[in-house]
């Protein structure tokens, strides 16, 4: 699901996510499995200085759902994560499906949910670079490694620093917001991280995305699949629909 939008991400300069409770919308079961495409950088994010972890796509095995949580069908999903204080669990657990602006659920580090300016940098970003061929549990070139751990290095630039006063202030390589909040990586493709952050002027296509979000645990943000309706209405629902359809031709 993807619209134009003409609103920019940089209408909103240093502004502070507010500290509203998040609304869920739904709830997906779901557990770690393995990975898509990625490859390891060292990251200073969330508590972490220095260390070597793993940057790309999560594979997440979903096995139930409610409300919105049934827009994605049971099995694998791909996801990227949105946080780094928090560890990735490979037990199932209940997570609180929620828009982006309202995620990651607060931590000590981010002070609070990204809200709804860089929400819209991370949906213009995935509009426009996602490629849904780094999901899933194959093998994968070099390139898609490179590109998939550059769009999560992009993510989390865009979680954890300050929003700067026009896209070319964002910057990978350097930690430009104040205590022990920010992020910074190195041993990446830095060049393309930036050169994906710098292009998001807001005219770009906007993917529709929400959060699996479980206080405890990571947070996911993710795509939702087309066709989103048909998912939630079901297979008996689908084809009740279809009858009434051919009923009425």
């Amino acid at each position: 699901m993807k619209r134009i939008s003409a609103i920019f991400c940089i209408a909103v300069v240093l502004a502070l996510p507010c500290l509203v409770k998040a609304v869920p919308v739904g709830t997906v079961d779901i557990a770690h499995t393995g990975e898509g495409a990625h490859d390891i950088m060292q990251i200073w994010a969330g508590g972490y200085d220095g260390i070597l972890g793993y940057a790309g796509v999560y594979m997440l095995n979903k096995t139930s759902g409610t409300s919105e949580g049934k827009y994605w069908p049971n099995g694998p999903v791909g996801v990227f994560c949105i946080e780094w204080a928090e560890r990735v669990s490979s037990d199932t657990l209940t997570y609180n499906v929620i828009m982006p602006q309202e995620g990651p659920i607060p931590t000590d580090f981010l002070g609070g949910p990204m809200g709804a300016t860089k929400a819209k940098c991370i949906q213009e970003l995935w509009g426009r670079f996602f490629d849904p061929a780094w999901v899933g549990s194959g093998s994968f070139s070099s390139q898609q490694n490179r590109e998939a751990e550059a769009f999560a290095a992009a993510i989390w630039e865009i979680v954890h620093e300050d929003l700067p006063k026009s896209p070319l202030g964002w910057d990978v390589t350097v930690d430009g917001t104040a205590g022990s909040r920010g992020f910074r990586c190195q041993y990446a493709d830095t060049d393309l991280a930036n050169q994906w952050l710098h292009a998001l002027n807001g005219t770009g296509p906007m993917a529709d995305l929400r959060v699996f979000s479980y206080d405890g645990q990571q947070d996911y943000i993710v795509e939702v699949p087309e066709p989103a309706t048909i998912a939630l209405l079901g297979l008996g629902g689908a084809l009740s629909l279809l009858r009434r359809k051919r009923v009425a031709a």
